[in-house]
C-alpha cells in the first residue's frame, strides 16, 4: 500500500496543497526506520513510529516550528541521525528529451549517498556527469544529479533536461536540494522544477 505521504507530495505536483491552518499531522512511519517532517505552506506532516499525542506535547505546527532544532533532535532522538534541510521540488518527465545511458555498478559519493536513504537506485550519465532516479521519500520518484567540473556553463541545466527524458512523459518526479545550493537550485527551476515545501529525513534512535 502506498504511504500517506504520497498523496500530500502527488496532490502538490498538481497544484492541490493542504490548506494553510498551522496543523501538524502525523503519520506512520518510512520504511526502512526512517521518519521525515515534511512542511508545505502552513501545513506539516511528521512520519514518525511515535503516537500523535507524544508529537502534539512538542508543540510543532505548520508555520515553521515541525523544522525546528530542537524539535527534530526530539525526534530522531539522542544518538538518532538527522538529514539536512532541503528544498523539495517537482517536476516532469519529458521523453521529448533525449534520455541517458545507463551506468554499471559506480562508487560515488552521490551513488552512496541516494543508496543509504533510497531504495531501486538506478545511475545514469556521460561525460558531464551522473543522475540517479530512485525511489525516494514515501515511494515517490525521485532524482538527484552531481556534475563533473563544467560549473557555470549550463552544464547542469543540460544534464537535467536530458534525464527528464528518463521518466514517463508527464509523470512527476521529485528532487531534494539544499537550499544553499543556489547554483544547483537555479538549474532545476531554470528546467522546470517547481518548488512545493521542505523536508528532513531522520533515522531515530530511541530509548
Amino acid at each position: 500500500m502506498d504511504h500517506p505521504l504520497l498523496s500530500y507530495f502527488l496532490d502538490a505536483a498538481d497544484g492541490k496543497f493542504p490548506g494553510a491552518d498551522g496543523r501538524c499531522v502525523v503519520v506512520p512511519p518510512l520504511s526502512g526506520g526512517l521518519e521525515c517532517s515534511v512542511a508545505f505552506t502552513g501545513f506539516a506532516v511528521v512520519a514518525t513510529a511515535l503516537t500523535p499525542d507524544a508529537v502534539a506535547d512538542q508543540g510543532p505546527d505548520g508555520f515553521g516550528e515541525s523544522m525546528a532544532p530542537d524539535f527534530l533532535r526530539w525526534l530522531a532522538g539522542p544518538d538518532g541521525e538527522i538529514g539536512v534541510l532541503d528544498a523539495t521540488l517537482v517536476g516532469r518527465g519529458n521523453r521529448a528529451a533525449p534520455g541517458l545511458p545507463e551506468l554499471g555498478d559506480v562508487d560515488h559519493p552521490r551513488v552512496r549517498h541516494a543508496r543509504q536513504w533510497r531504495k531501486d537506485v538506478r545511475v545514469y550519465g556521460d561525460e558531464r556527469g551522473l543522475v540517479t532516479l530512485a525511489s525516494g521519500l514515501a515511494g515517490r520518484r525521485e532524482l538527484s544529479i552531481e556534475l563533473d567540473g563544467g560549473f557555470g556553463t549550463g552544464v547542469g541545466r543540460g544534464l537535467l533536461r536530458d534525464a527528464l527524458g528518463l521518466v514517463p512523459d508527464g509523470e512527476p518526479v521529485f528532487a531534494a536540494v539544499s537550499p544553499g545550493n543556489a547554483r544547483s537550485l537555479r538549474a532545476f527551476l531554470a528546467v522546470g522544477f517547481t518548488p512545493i515545501g521542505s523536508e528532513v529525513l531522520l533515522r531515530p534512535v530511541r530509548g
